[in-house]
């Protein structure tokens, strides 16, 4: 009679136990999902956030690009070549370099390949 009795309040005990852990597991998932919920929300308020500004300003890569495009003095430059620029009475001047040659410094600090990026996932 007692070992029957000490069997069922050890497994009543036990059940309880084991429903409390679930519960508390249960609290740390749903923590880390309403987390990440809240990740996701706050980029997207963001990038909404920048959006409108976008729109308000007319400052959208289309109309940048058209007043790139319309700009006859806008020049890119090549990778790695250096510009020098003269003053003149007009403003500023590019001064005209032999493009084909490399001074010591530029060979020297210049990189000959591209960084790679990697993303990091949380």
């Amino acid at each position: 009679m007692r070992l029957n009795r000490f069997i069922s309040v050890t497994v009543i005990i036990t059940s309880f136990c084991v429903l409390y852990v679930y519960q508390q597991s249960e609290i740390f998932r749903l923590a880390y999902l309403g987390q990440k919920k809240q990740i996701t929300f706050n980029e997207l308020l963001d990038k909404n956030t920048a959006l409108r500004y976008n729109i308000k300003k007319n400052s959208s890569l289309v109309n940048i690009g058209k007043s790139m495009g319309s700009a006859n003095e806008f020049q890119m430059p090549d990778n790695y070549r250096f510009v020098r620029f003269i003053p003149s009475r007009d403003g500023l001047k590019v001064a005209d370099q032999d493009q084909g040659r490399e001074g010591l410094l530029a060979r020297i600090f210049s990189l000959k390949r591209q960084a790679l990026a990697k993303t990091v996932n949380p």
